[in-house]
């Protein structure tokens, strides 16, 4: 292998404080204080942008012309938002990106910047009807019960977040919220601290990706990179099937490596950048697995689109559960992806994009 990356405990002690850290969309500052605290000293340039992204660029000192290689990862977590005041320290509130209702009665929260503990309530089960029992309770249907000594304190527009906190399980596997995207996080901070310096590197820390991949285009265009690699977090298919079916939709797995992004809902990918990362992977023995075409977008998806086109790729680390309480991931596979990350990025020949794309 050209590198030897690991992600032993420091990188797992950074992990840790960035899940811990609530920044649900256009929220972001808990994360961005960690990020900038990160790479300051690890970048010839710095800057927060007016959306929130943080934008910083290593650049290489390899001789001839050198491609400008953004990579991306975005800060903010799904959650939720303080809608309406009911009274006695209840709360209405709506969700913040992608969450399944069904899943969050009972869960403790915390809600705004100060990290006031409340819980998702819903009627127990001693008060509902046998038809209610049959169905879901909707969203209009739950609070956030913050105790009434506390009600003053909340206020309508505040965040709230699931109140996991990161823990080991065993030597193999981590359990955090907001492992999307905060192991890309991890992931892009760690990179800069090995930077390849065969590239220039436009590190860009994103906001509000999880309501519309709306931090990433912003800073596509005022970054002006040549090629952009998108670092996130994708479900893995390996998980309780309730209805005795394995679940294919989306087909990557725990324990198989870094997901090469074929194609998603938001993005087709660069066929040379694919090609480039697959052989990358199997020249080093790298694990690595395909994430097929399927629902869901990465800033990828935005980053495509932006100046006169910039050919994108999204490498994802495998997880369980994602967009919930708790998620669950492969110490392994996040390894796995800094090496190819790194790898890559130091076998990217400066002439890759000289063949048209599909040639």
């Amino acid at each position: 292998m050209t590198n030897n990356l690991r992600v032993q405990a420091p990188q797992l002690r950074l992990l840790e404080r960035l899940t811990n850290a609530c920044a649900v969309s256009g929220d972001e500052g808990a994360v961005r204080r960690i990020v900038l605290e990160e790479v300051k000293p690890l970048v010839d340039d710095l800057q927060v942008d007016a959306l929130g992204n943080v934008l910083a660029t290593h650049r290489g000192n390899g001789r001839g012309p050198r491609l400008r290689v953004m990579l991306a990862a975005h800060m903010d977590e799904v959650g939720f938002m303080i809608t309406a005041a009911d009274g006695e320290g209840i709360f209405r509130f709506d969700t913040v990106g992608g969450i399944d209702p069904r899943q969050l009665p009972g869960k403790p929260v915390l809600v705004g910047s100060e990290g006031i503990p409340g819980v998702i309530g819903a009627k127990p089960v001693h008060l509902t009807s046998p038809e209610e029992r049959k169905r879901s309770p909707s969203l209009d249907a739950m609070r956030i019960d913050v105790g009434k000594e506390n009600a003053g304190k909340v206020k309508v527009g505040d965040r709230v977040t699931f109140a996991t906190r990161f823990i080991r399980l065993g030597r193999r596997s981590v359990r955090a919220k907001a492992l999307d995207d905060r192991l890309g996080v991890a992931t892009l901070i760690e990179i800069l601290r090995h930077p390849p310096e065969n590239v220039d590197i436009l590190a860009a820390f994103t906001v509000q990706e999880e309501v519309g991949l709306r931090g990433a285009g912003v800073a596509a265009h005022a970054l002006e990179p040549d090629l952009a690699i998108a670092l996130d977090c994708t479900p893995a298919y390996d998980l309780p099937s309730w209805d005795g079916e394995k679940n294919i939709r989306y087909n990557t797995r725990l324990g198989a490596g870094p997901a090469i992004y074929v194609a998603d809902a938001a993005t087709l990918p660069d066929p040379r950048l694919i090609a480039h990362f697959r052989r990358t992977a199997e020249a080093e023995g790298i694990p690595y697995q395909l994430r097929q075409p399927g629902g869901g977008g990465t800033d990828a998806g935005a980053i495509h689109r932006r100046r006169e086109g910039i050919p994108s790729l999204s490498l994802s680390v495998p997880g369980r559960y994602l967009h919930t309480a708790a998620g669950i991931v492969r110490v392994a596979d996040w390894e796995h992806t800094l090496q190819l990350v790194h790898a890559a990025l130091t076998r990217l020949p400066a002439d890759i994009l000289a063949a048209p794309r599909g040639e």
